[in-house]
């Protein structure tokens, strides 16, 4: 199946993902922090610097999460050893549910 052109994304997840984007670049400008600083701490281009802090839906989740942790951004509102321990519950959660899902019917997902 080949790739669509324009991914739809639900008016929630834009508006996170430029909340997100805008809260990284105003913690980078408060460091007084260049983009290329930014950058080059966080081992990505400067345009890609510039697309998280617009709210670029494409960029790569682990980019965004390492230039938000950089500049301070909380991320969950936790420290290191909190999201540990969710993420130890989350796992024990997941372990509890069924390996395999079977839908009875075609999910709408266009928004």
């Amino acid at each position: 199946m080949p790739k669509p052109k324009v991914r739809p994304f639900s008016r929630v997840g834009r508006q996170a993902i430029t909340l997100l984007g805008q809260q990284i670049k105003l913690a980078r400008k408060q460091r007084r922090m260049t983009a290329q600083e930014l950058a080059d701490r966080a081992g990505i281009s400067r345009g890609l610097v510039q697309r998280i802090e617009k709210g670029d839906p494409g960029c790569q989740i682990g980019a965004v999460f390492e230039a938000a942790a950089i500049v301070g951004v909380p991320l969950y509102d936790a420290d290191s050893a909190a999201l540990s321990a969710r993420i130890k519950r989350t796992d024990e959660q997941i372990a509890l549910l069924p390996a395999h899902t079977h839908p009875d019917k075609k999910v709408q997902d266009a928004f």
